[in-house]
């Protein structure tokens, strides 16, 4: 009898430690984590704030498909003419390799306007330097895909020098609104 007394004295002694063991360690941990607060390696700036990613459709150089390229764009420039930025940015180009500009060289817009869900796009003569149908198509499903993307845009008309060419005498919408 007085052997199993000490027994459970040693039993409740090591229950005892084993609890106070827990304690200290699970009071340790917790200190740890608050002291060691998440410090961002870089704060987001000013300008990183004003900015949002667009998707910009080129056309892919070895399928000859369209491809969506994602871009970091100012959004008071987006806030001022959206769709003159928005063309702006496909006639600069892309960024990816192995996306290349449906547009000929040189083209400019020269203004951009909505009136009844169309975007009627002015680009200066060098538009029509287009070599092929294919580019043609091209152009016109680069700017649909990227203009329909703004929830007030369903088509587009492209003018030439403020006039309406036989080469775009239409206005075109988009088959799949994105």
């Amino acid at each position: 009898m007085k052997t199993k007394k000490i027994l459970m004295g040693i039993f409740l002694i090591i229950i005892i430690i084993g609890i106070l063991y827990f304690l200290i360690t699970h009071i340790e941990r917790s200190d740890e984590q608050e002291l060691s607060d998440y410090t961002p390696v870089e704060e987001i700036s000013d300008e990183q704030m004003r900015q949002t990613i667009v998707a910009l459709f080129f056309i892919e150089s070895e399928t000859n498909t369209l491809k969506a390229e994602g871009r970091l764009i100012s959004t008071k420039d987006l806030l001022s003419d959206p769709y003159k930025e928005l063309v702006c940015n496909l006639l600069i180009g892309p960024r990816t390799s192995g996306l290349k500009k449906a547009f000929p060289d040189d083209v400019r817009i020269l203004s951009s306007s909505i009136e009844k869900n169309c975007v009627t796009l002015d680009f200066s003569q060098e538009l029509l330097n287009f070599e092929n149908e294919d580019q043609k198509y091209n152009i016109i499903n680069t700017l649909l895909n990227t203009l329909t993307q703004l929830n007030e845009v369903n088509t587009i008309k492209i003018l030439i020098n403020g006039k309406t060419s036989d080469a775009f005498p239409d206005e075109y919408t988009s088959i799949i609104k994105q």
